[in-house]
């Protein structure tokens, strides 16, 4: 074996021994875990796509694949009541926030459990998003009154308190039990 091939091998497996495997938990299934669904609205009655909460350790995954909506970049939140009255679903309430921090991960004093990345919505009206939001929990999102699922018609700027300046509300969905 050549000298650079054995030193490469090396480094691999001093890397590979030196990763701390505790840190890659979350986000990890967990057994008999609980999840919901959310199939998502526009103002107008259309459908925009199907949201996902699964529970996992440490938190809570979110998966959304949104249909019919506008091109460009878009907030998405989790919001605290789960009602998605049309057009403008102001009956969602505000962002999902059971820490009663101020919104974005950009905001020393952020962020909302409901606050998520923006997702991007390319030409054909198709966007997806996927994030595991750490500490939340399934019992929480599916509380007495439920939660629902916003998408945004602008990006979230990640700061201002609080909805990151993201616009109006174009789709929505609640969550349900599975």
């Amino acid at each position: 074996m050549n000298h650079i091939t054995l030193l490469t091998l090396c480094t691999l497996t001093l890397g590979l021994t030196a990763c701390d495997q505790t840190k890659m938990e979350t986000g990890t299934p967990a057994p008999g875990g609980a999840s919901a669904t959310a199939m998502l609205k526009t103002g107008t009655g259309m459908d925009a796509g199907r949201a996902t909460a699964t529970e996992v350790k440490g938190g809570v995954r979110f998966t959304l694949d949104a249909s019919n909506v506008p091109a460009g970049i878009h907030g998405v939140h989790i919001h605290m009541i789960g009602r998605c009255d049309a057009p403008d679903f102001t009956t969602a309430g505000g962002h999902w926030n059971p820490t009663h921090r101020q919104h974005g991960s950009l905001n020393p004093q952020g962020p909302h459990e409901g606050d998520m990345p923006n997702m991007t919505v390319g030409n054909d009206g198709r966007g997806t998003l996927g994030v595991v939001i750490p500490g939340a929990t399934m019992a929480g999102l599916l509380d007495a009154d439920g939660s629902a699922i916003v998408i945004h018609a602008q990006a979230d700027d990640l700061k201002t308190d609080p909805s990151g300046n993201s616009g109006g509300r174009i789709a929505c969905g609640v969550f349900q039990a599975n």
